[in-house]
């Protein structure tokens, strides 16, 4: 079955067009990722600004182009964190409607944890679970726990975008700020961790562009390389060295480096600490359960969950 899936987040908009089997496995057409900043100001205002829909109604109106060439039999527009609890959600979903024909499907965070679940691990083989899948989004980073199935999930309030805007908006934040972005990180990593086994994880995967785009630089990347990266076995000091070194640079030197993406830019170094307190934190609890943790990186993700749901 020919699928094409739209997952819409708090930073992103991306399109994934794709044959899936019966067995479930996947052949990718096309994937596309474009940077629409959807969530902008929803933390504070409770809603979407005029900018923001335009850009994201922009993006979908290309994005359908391109998914019309390759006539999909089935479509699926998923909408998450930003679009849950906003004021003015019905003029998004007559924007989208009018655009695709479809009605964008707002996601519940256990929802969104199945998804990216289903993605991040396809084709894993499940010894070397439990898996502990986070997909570290715009405005909420989701950890599902399981094997097979999904055993436990929870979706947290913390994002790149939420924070940058709630603890880090300037160009290079100052010590306070960065110590009042960690103190939310943790509050949230602790209430986390009364739903789910942190201890219980022996593979952790991290998925979503926050990710990928520190992996990149740990790797050394000239560019940004979704082969390299997919698959990459990471540490903990690797990920905090490169969540350290994000916060200390300037706007400039953040765009500079090959492979960042010009829409991360200004929130890719709260999703670094995002990322670097979460990895401390379960290998901190798995090794003191007496056990090893692998720390790998996923380009499969919540979009390919939607594919693979949207085909079963």
């Amino acid at each position: 079955m020919r699928v094409a899936a739209f997952d819409c987040g708090t930073n992103s908009l991306r399109l994934l067009v794709a044959d899936v089997d019966e067995t479930g496995a996947m052949i990718e057409l096309r994937r596309e990722t474009r940077i629409v900043r959807l969530g902008q100001g929803v933390d504070a205002t409770g809603e979407f600004a005029p900018e923001a829909l335009e850009r994201t109604f922009a993006v979908t109106r290309e994005y359908a182009e391109i998914a019309s060439e390759y006539a999909p039999e089935r479509i699926r527009f998923v909408a998450t964190s930003a679009s849950r609890d906003v004021k003015n959600r019905d003029e998004f979903f007559a924007g989208i409607f009018a655009i695709l024909g479809v009605v964008p499907d707002v996601i519940s965070g256990d929802e969104e944890a199945h998804l990216s679940f289903l993605g991040a691990t396809a084709g894993r083989s499940a010894e070397t679970g439990p898996f502990l899948v986070m997909d570290l989004g715009g405005g909420s980073t989701e950890l599902v726990l399981g094997t097979g199935e999904v055993d436990a999930a929870v979706s947290m309030d913390i994002g790149s975008v939420r924070l940058t805007e709630r603890h880090m908006n300037t160009e290079v934040p100052d010590g306070d700020q960065i110590r009042a972005a960690v103190t939310d990180i943790d509050t949230h990593l602790d209430r986390a961790a009364e739903v789910v086994d942190l201890a219980a994880a022996r593979t952790f995967i991290g998925v979503a562009g926050t990710v990928t785009t520190l992996t990149a630089g740990i790797l050394g990347l000239d560019s940004y390389q979704r082969e390299r990266i997919h698959g990459a076995q990471v540490t903990v000091a690797e990920v905090e060295a490169q969540a350290d070194a994000l916060v200390q640079m300037d706007r400039a030197a953040r765009a500079a480096l090959p492979y960042m993406h010009p829409g991360r830019v200004d929130v890719i170094a709260a999703g670094g600490l995002i990322f670097a307190r979460v990895v401390a934190r379960v290998d901190e609890a798995v090794r003191a359960a007496g056990s090893d943790l692998t720390i790998v990186v996923s380009e499969t993700d919540i979009l390919d969950g939607i594919a693979l749901d949207l085909a079963s």
